[in-house]
């Protein structure tokens, strides 16, 4: 069900209904007295008077050179003309924070660490473990390296008071719904908030524990099972650098489950007692989930239909209501940009310019080392031991409050050369982690923008360090190009990252990073495209030098290429229509195999209905398809009865069972539950009995209809605070697992925003993302993109060169103090 403007004004109705059952003195748990919500002039019921603006407008923005003009589109875009740079991004500060003031200061917390201080203590633990990860003392670190004058420094400036002078004009009409149920204020911002929410991004997308996973693996089946089913390198390879060969399997064999390892078994233990996903360790994995990642891939000109570059990006993210990304165009002398921006950047992310394309997707590179520590006190420690001698620890003194200001907690951190230092089980683990040394993320996007080649758009991002991404760009000359770019750590040794490491010897440290000319890259390639998905960038035979491990299966890559290596003539709407293609690379695989085991099994009833409903099924996740529930469920249930020597939380990826579908009677097929020596049919046709049971169970006869994909698995895009009524819940699914529209789990994270820019003598553009771009759940643009996100449409970007040239929705003239 997608949210709307009438549909809410239902909810807001049901929310006043509980208050006013309530006392009206009384607080509601966390939320504020009823009494203040139903206020006709300051409560609930303002939020729906204020959730247009008005068709002309003008405010005070002090500190700007010049009156900008602000022009909104009938899609509520703001298109911002200004006279400097500077007067652009404190406006872009200003409109942002009009649209999106709640996300702001959420996202800002949740780096920041102070969630406490506006949603209560319950948020003590999240904010413990953001400020124990690093975060404040590494913004404090990257604002000191900005130098004042700087042009990435004044940018953030401008942006931070641009946000701040629309708080300081906010009345009481105007505060966002969830400060009025929260009973709360915006906090003011400063230049440290931008910072907060970088890190709050790279937390997203760099976040990696290759090496407990590793560990738990080891400890179970031995190292070298754990070396094979984690490898360094993907046993499927179809990467981002064109390859002089089509998709291959590596021939590296599988060793069978050897000894555990009780070295590996002592260090794994520390892994179910740290936070996963934003302090050590990892968050249990599906061995099939896609990475927080993306899609992106260009053509150049003489595989294009009109003779243009084409250019694709479409970043899978978490969905929320507000969406992460805010439309926007910039425009002042020597920029005229147009994108999405993440609420809180003073940047363009992505999108165009009058020349240039581009877009991004995550490198999955592992830039985060972990090293065991000798202390002096196992419970204080002050000092740690490196090359035999004792160095002081860094400490600093966190504090922790509520709304109200209280005290709730106090932390005393550690932090070694390397990096924060956290016990977990007894003992000490220091780690070095790439975003937090970054410096600014937004100043080379700040400089690409002025580019007017891909060349010049590449070496204006060559400074950037992290979040490592894939940056794929084409411009109006017909250049196509892609570079994994990131500081990528030079290890000693073999250069590995995914073992923990020794703290008491330096000769463990990082020794450099990878020179930009190293990095993974490729320019106007011979086959006349490029595309990523997340996969390894480049086939160890090219370049066999560690950059990660344990990498998400290609099977979105495998896609990509398949329909770009069939289609000579590529058009705009070809481009559209492949991002929610729904074929499944995966399934061409697997699925066949699970026929062939279930009619193995003559005489089985159950397994040839199992069969049937694979057999007719033609591996597209399409809303009807209830092969695909079927197919999906038996993946399930065939990982851990393959691995089942492993622990469920940490599965090797569908390479490694992809591999071993040549090898019908490896060791590996055997369930060691059982007293027979099962091999891999009977393990796939127990998987798929298991599979039909189920759904039979839950949703009666597949002939019913009960087993359709759509039917079965849903896409979700909560709101920001889980609020249930805020949210766009029940929709169609996109697409499925591993395919190039992803939806899996709970069907909150997937595509993010949709682009296709064809760059002709004039750019177009064409976009969507699941929300709006209001934060106002009244608003008729809270979630209007929804529609054709679900559908698979795009939306015309307007790009004008003059506010002349749009039909306003509204506008808005921002003048500088009298």
């Amino acid at each position: 069900m997608i949210v709307g403007a009438r549909r809410w004004r239902r909810g807001l109705a049901g929310i006043a209904l509980v208050a006013l059952t309530a006392a009206g003195a009384v607080g509601l748990g966390p939320l504020p007295p009823a009494g203040p919500l139903l206020d006709p002039f300051g409560g609930l019921w303002a939020v729906a008077t204020t959730a247009e603006p008005p068709s002309r407008s003008r405010a005070r923005l002090p500190g700007l050179g010049a009156p900008v003009r602000v022009v909104y589109d009938d899609r509520a875009v703001p298109h911002i003309f200004a006279a400097t740079e500077s007067d652009a991004y404190r406006a872009l500060g200003y409109v942002i924070a009009r649209d999106r003031l709640f996300q702001l200061d959420l996202q800002a917390r949740a780096g920041g660490g102070t969630l406490t201080e506006l949603l209560g203590p319950s948020l003590l633990p999240a904010d413990r473990d953001t400020r124990a990860t690093g975060f404040r003392r590494a913004a404090e670190r990257i604002l000191a390296g900005m130098a004042p004058s700087s042009a990435a420094r004044q940018a953030l400036d401008q942006y931070v008071a641009g946000v701040n002078a629309y708080m300081d004009g906010l009345g009481r009409r105007d505060l966002p719904l969830e400060y009025r149920l929260l009973g709360r204020r915006p906090a003011r911002w400063t230049a440290a908030d931008p910072i907060y929410v970088y890190l709050q991004m790279g937390r997203t997308l760099a976040w990696s524990g290759e090496e407990f996973t590793r560990l738990a693996a080891a400890a179970r089946a031995g190292r070298a099972a754990a070396d094979a089913l984690f490898p360094v390198h993907a046993p499927l390879q179809e990467p981002i650098v064109p390859a002089p060969h089509e998709p291959r399997a590596l021939a590296d064999t599988i060793p069978p489950p050897g000894a555990p390892d009780s070295s590996a078994l002592l260090a794994a233990e520390t892994m179910p007692r740290v936070p996963s996903g934003s302090g050590f360790g990892r968050a249990a994995r599906d061995p099939d989930a896609d990475a927080p990642g993306s899609n992106n891939w260009a053509v150049a000109p003489r595989r294009t239909r009109n003779g243009f570059a084409l250019l694709a990006g479409d970043p899978h993210l978490d969905l929320t209501l507000p969406s992460i990304w805010y439309e926007a165009q910039l425009a002042a002398p020597g920029l005229d940009v147009y994108g999405v921006t993440i609420p809180g950047l003073p940047a363009i992310i992505i999108g165009f310019n009058r020349d240039v394309a581009w877009s991004f997707t995550n490198t999955q590179a592992d830039v985060l080392d972990y090293w065991r520590e000798t202390v002096d006190d196992t419970l204080r420690p002050a000092r740690y031991r490196v090359d035999g001698s004792w160095r002081p620890l860094e400490t600093r003194l966190e504090t922790y409050r509520d709304p109200r200001g209280r005290v709730l907690a106090t932390d005393t951190l550690r932090f070694t050369h390397r990096g924060p230092l956290r016990r977990t089980a007894g003992r000490w683990l220091s780690f070095r982690w790439t975003v937090l040394e970054a410096g600014d993320l937004a100043a080379p996007l700040q400089r690409a923008a002025h580019a007017r080649s891909a060349r010049e758009w590449l070496d204006a991002m060559a400074p950037y360090q992290a979040p490592a991404q894939n940056m794929l760009v084409a411009d109006g000359r017909g250049t196509i190009a892609i570079r994994s770019t990131g500081r990528f750590p030079r290890r000693p040794g073999d250069g590995r990252g995914d073992l923990v490491h020794d703290g008491g010897s330096s000769a463990s440290d990082w020794t450099g990073a990878w020179p930009v000319s190293e990095e993974p890259q490729s320019v106007d390639p011979a086959q006349g495209f490029l595309a990523s998905a997340n996969q390894e960038p480049v086939d160890p035979v090219v370049n066999g030098a560690y950059l990660g491990a344990d990498w998400f299966s290609p099977w979105r890559a495998l896609r990509i290429n398949q329909l770009l290596r069939a289609d000579s003539s590529v058009t705009p709407d070809a481009m559209r229509r492949w991002q929610t293609d729904v074929a499944s690379p995966r399934a061409d695989r697997f699925a066949p195999f699970f026929i062939a085991a279930a009619r193995a099994h003559a005489g089985d009833t159950l397994l040839a209905h199992a069969a049937d409903v694979l057999a007719r099924w033609d591996r597209r996740h399409t809303a009807g398809a209830a092969g695909a529930t079927l197919f999906e469920r038996a993946m399930d249930n065939m990982g851990p009865r393959l691995f089942d020597e492993l622990s469920a939380n940490g599965l090797p990826s569908a390479m490694i069972a992809s591999r071993l579908l040549d090898e019908p009677d490896n060791v590996w097929w055997d369930v060691r539950a059982t007293r027979t020596v099962e091999r891999r049919d009977d393990v796939l046709a127990a998987s798929l009995r298991a599979a039909y049971h189920a759904l039979g169970a839950e949703h009666g006869a597949p002939e019913r209809g009960g087993w359709a994909w759509a039917r079965v698995h849903r896409a979700n895009v909560p709101h920001l605070l889980r609020l249930p009524s805020l949210s766009a819940v029940d929709l169609p699914p996109p697409g499925g697992p591993s395919t190039l529209s992803p939806s899996e789990g709970a069907g909150d994270n997937g595509s993010s925003w949709r682009m296709v820019v064809e760059l002709g003598p004039e750019v177009h553009g064409w976009g969507t993302y699941p929300g709006g771009q209001s934060g106002n759940p009244a608003s008729t643009h809270y979630a209007d993109y929804l529609p054709a996100w679900v559908a698979g449409r795009l939306d015309s970007l307007r790009f004008p060169h003059s506010p002349t040239q749009l039909r306003p929705s509204a506008t808005l003239l921002l003048e500088g103090a009298r």
